[in-house]
């Protein structure tokens, strides 16, 4: 189960979220975030609220998505060891983020336990992400 007590967990450690468009299935996926990962989750939120805040989110695949009116350019996925932070657009960010992906143009940022999360530089891959052409699914 995880952190509220009510939501299952995926086998990698994902909350099992409804889809849903807007904040609040987000916020539910972040409440349902076991451990140290909500404070993640609810920090990343924030960043992108604060760096973009006309950003369009929902749930999709038990995935919180971030985006604009021409489509995605984060998503958020717990997995058991770490937090995975994907850029959709993220091989056009100036630093790239360091983990590569199959799926062309998309790179990852991995958050375990006990890393600082670098506030300056996702805030700055943000505000580079808006600027890309988002991602429709």
């Amino acid at each position: 189960m995880s952190k509220d007590d009510k939501t299952p967990l995926l086998s990698s450690g994902n909350p099992q979220i409804p889809k849903g468009e807007g904040d609040g299935p987000v916020q539910a996926y972040i409440a349902a975030m076991p451990d140290w990962k909500s404070t993640i989750g609810r920090q990343v939120d924030q960043i992108v609220v604060d760096v973009f805040p006309g950003v369009v989110k929902a749930v999709k695949w038990n995935t919180p998505l971030f985006g604009k009116e021409d489509g995605w350019f984060l998503s958020l996925y717990c997995y058991r060891k770490y937090v995975q932070l994907g850029f959709l657009q993220g091989a056009s960010l100036v630093p790239p983020p360091p983990k590569e992906s199959r799926v062309e143009g998309t790179r990852y940022l991995d958050i375990h336990e006990n890393e600082a999360l670098d506030h300056d530089l996702l805030a700055d891959w943000v505000a580079q992400a808006v600027r890309q052409p988002g991602v429709k699914f």
